[in-house]
């Protein structure tokens, strides 16, 4: 036996295909388990954070809100990666007063970069408020505030892997606690359901480039795919 797990989204459904690893796998064939590599399990890792980003931003922001880079200046640079939190605390405090007094939440996802070299840079996605780029500039006097709108192509998934992109830098997440994060619908299947192709609900389209299908590292098949929703202009 298998699930499925169905995430919703405003503009979106994802769905995950696997092994119902709640009641074992009596009579299932799998292939031959072998022991993942260091390499594989690392891969997977970066797989799974990404995607639990990834619905974060879809649950929690829109097209046009922020995608901020914080950077500093050489001199200014902080000399490890506790300075840099304490740099943020003081940032975030000045923040979340700005929003307070807009009667807004302040949400917010945050990756704290770590070059090879040891330079440090913040990448930060921020739901929008008015005149906050005037007021960034005002508050982050390290460096420069680049401020960017958030697009959603590709569902957010290209930026959802920059966060946790595979290089040399050393990298800490971490996000505001008011974010929403919702329990997927479970569903039993039967593995033949696999083969079948997915269907998209009324309204919908497969996005194809979302489809995943293969073996995962216990020897079972599996697969994930999306259905965007059709925007009419």
């Amino acid at each position: 036996m298998h699930v499925r797990l169905t995430y919703h989204f405003p503009g979106s459904i994802e769905v995950e295909e696997h092994q119902n690893w709640r009641y074992g796998a009596p009579g299932e064939k799998r292939q031959k388990k072998k022991k993942p590599t260091k390499e594989q399990v690392e891969n997977q890792n970066r797989i799974n954070k990404a995607k639990h980003i990834r619905r974060l931003i879809k649950w929690n922001f829109v097209k046009n809100d922020y995608w901020i880079t914080l950077t500093y200046r050489k001199n200014e640079r902080p000399p490890d990666l506790k300075t840099a939190v304490k740099d943020l605390e003081k940032f975030f405090r000045k923040l979340r007063e700005k929003y307070k007094k807009a009667g807004i939440p302040c949400k917010w996802i945050l990756t704290t970069e770590v070059g090879p070299k040891g330079a440090i840079h913040h990448h930060l996605i921020l739901n929008r408020i008015e005149g906050l780029d005037i007021f960034l500039s005002q508050i982050w006097k390290k460096g420069t505030a680049h401020i960017q709108l958030l697009y959603e192509q590709g569902d957010f998934r290209q930026l959802a892997d920059y966060m946790v992109k595979k290089d040399k830098s050393e990298r800490r997440f971490s996000r505001s606690r008011n974010l929403i994060q919702k329990k997927p619908k479970r569903k039993i299947i039967l593995r033949q359901s696999l083969k079948k192709e997915p269907k998209p609900p009324k309204g919908y389209y497969l996005d194809k480039e979302s489809y995943v299908q293969g073996i995962n590292l216990f020897g079972y098949p599996y697969r994930n795919y999306t259905f965007l929703k059709v925007r009419r202009e």
